[in-house]
């Protein structure tokens, strides 16, 4: 019984078999489970709404993304939370007053919320930036 040969690539550097295009899943990681275990993560699969590979890729891929809490970049977070909300809670008060109106409980909330949601990611941008001009700072002194 013949069966036909697949010749790889010439151009791949890759060895055969592993002529994947970019951004397509080409590694496998594999885990023992207890049945109970399985059951509940094939549950947990289920409730999301996904199939247990996806699931399993997902949380995996959340966990190892996940960022430990560095308790400087809370406090700057809030700091920098803080000193949003104020800014834009001045000016958002000040143009209703030009404008001979009230500033509206939901503007306030709506300020809040817009704090929240980038204090965090703000934060961290300020660290990065700053561990960049002081790495580049010590690399030039002598």
């Amino acid at each position: 019984m013949n069966s036909p040969r697949v010749q790889a690539d010439p151009q791949s550097n890759l060895p055969f078999g592993e002529e994947a295009k970019p951004g397509f899943r080409t590694k496998t990681a594999a885990t023992r489970l207890t049945p109970e275990e399985l059951g509940e993560i094939e549950a947990a699969a289920e409730g999301a709404g996904q199939a247990l590979s996806e699931w399993l890729r997902g949380t995996a891929l959340c966990a190892a993304r996940e960022r430990p809490a560095d308790p400087v970049e809370l406090v700057l977070a809030e700091v920098w939370a803080v000193r949003y909300a104020l800014l834009n809670l001045f000016h958002a008060a000040a143009q209703a007053a030009s404008e001979g109106r009230q500033l509206l409980p939901d503007s306030v909330l709506t300020i809040r919320d817009q704090a929240d949601a980038r204090k965090l990611q703000q934060a961290r941008k300020l660290l990065d930036n700053f561990l960049a001009r002081e790495g580049n700072e010590s690399a030039r002194m002598p």
